[in-house]
C-alpha cells in the first residue's frame, strides 16, 4: 500500500536533501496530501506532492496513520483564498489562536457559518477552531472547467493578490513566493494544476501558442523564469531582481517605465492551457 502523510505545519518545506543545509525546491502546504516515497531514517521522508512534484519533508510537519489519513480525505474541504489568517479556538476575535495559515491551506468546514461570519472548520489533526468564512475559498478537487474568460479573469485576479510579496526560493504563499510558485499556485487556486517549475512539461495542461496570440492568464517563459500575461503588455512576476525583490508587474513595451529588455528580448515561450 501507498504510505501517505498529511501536512500539518503551515509551511512545509520541501528540500532538495534530506537536511535544512540545502536549496529548497518546494513548499506544501496546510491540509495537503502527499505520498511518502522514502524514510530516510534521519527524521526527513521523501515526499511527492499531488501534483507530481517532489522532495524531502521535516517528520515534525508531517501527520501519519491511516485512519486519520482516510477520516481527512472523506472530509469537505475549502481553501484559506486570505493571504494570511488565524484559525482562533472559539468565534471571536479574542479568543487564542489555534495556528496561522497562509492562502493555499486546507481546512474541512463543518456546518454553516454563524450570523457573525464565524465558520467552524476541523483541522487535520483533529482539532477544532474558527475563522472567518470570508476568507476561505472553493476547494476545486477536479480540474475546474470554467468558461474561458471567466478563468482568465479569477487566475490574473488571484497572481495580484499576491503583489508585493517578497521574493523566496521554492516559496509558494504570501510568506514569499518564488516565479513558479506564483504561477503554480495562482493556476492551483483557480481549479487547474500545472507544472510547479518554469518549464511547460509534458502531461500538464500548459501547452505552447504562438506570442502574438497571448491573452490574459496565458504563461510567458525565459530561462530559468517565468510570468504571467496580464494584457495590454504587461505582466506580472515573482523576481529577485534588485529593486523589484518580490511579486511585481513590468511591461513588455520598450517605451514604458517599467520596460524589462531582457524579458522581452528573453522570452523562450508562450504557453496557455486553451
Amino acid at each position: 500500500a501507498v504510505m501517505k502523510a498529511i501536512v500539518t505545519s503551515p509551511i512545509c518545506p520541501l528540500m532538495t536533501r534530506p537536511s535544512h543545509q540545502c536549496r529548497r525546491g518546494d513548499e506544501a502546504l496546510f491540509g495537503m496530501t502527499l505520498e511518502v516515497l522514502e524514510d530516510t531514517r534521519t527524521g526527513w521522508y521523501q515526499v511527492e506532492a499531488p501534483y507530481r512534484y517532489g522532495g524531502y519533508a521535516p517528520a515534525e510537519c508531517l501527520l501519519f496513520g491511516d485512519s486519520g489519513i482516510r477520516r481527512w480525505a472523506d472530509l469537505p474541504k475549502q481553501v484559506v483564498c486570505k493571504a494570511i489568517c488565524d484559525v482562533l479556538s472559539g468565534p471571536a476575535v479574542e479568543f487564542w489562536p489555534l495556528v496561522t495559515l497562509t492562502r493555499g491551506a486546507l481546512v474541512s468546514p463543518v456546518g454553516a457559518p454563524d450570523e457573525k461570519g464565524w465558520q467552524r472548520v476541523v483541522l487535520p489533526d483533529g482539532r477544532e477552531g474558527y475563522t472567518k468564512c470570508s476568507f476561505l475559498c472553493e476547494y476545486y478537487k477536479k480540474s475546474f472547467p470554467a468558461e474561458e474568460n471567466a478563468f482568465r479573469a479569477a487566475v490574473t485576479a488571484t497572481a495580484r493578490s499576491y503583489l508585493g510579496v517578497h521574493y523566496r526560493w521554492g516559496g509558494k504563499t504570501p510568506m514569499g513566493i518564488d516565479c513558479s510558485g506564483l504561477t503554480s499556485m495562482s493556476y492551483l487556486l483557480s481549479g487547474v494544476v500545472i507544472y510547479r517549475d518554469a518549464e511547460i512539461r509534458e502531461g500538464f495542461p500548459v501547452h505552447p501558442i504562438p506570442r502574438s496570440s497571448m491573452r490574459p492568464g496565458d504563461l510567458l517563459y525565459f530561462p530559468g523564469h517565468t510570468a504571467m500575461y496580464l494584457g495590454e503588455g504587461r505582466y506580472i512576476h515573482s523576481t529577485a531582481r534588485c529593486g523589484s525583490d518580490g511579486v511585481v508587474i513590468n511591461s513588455l513595451r520598450p517605451e514604458d517605465p517599467d520596460y524589462r529588455e531582457d524579458l522581452d528580448k528573453g522570452m523562450t515561450a508562450v504557453g496557455s492551457i486553451f
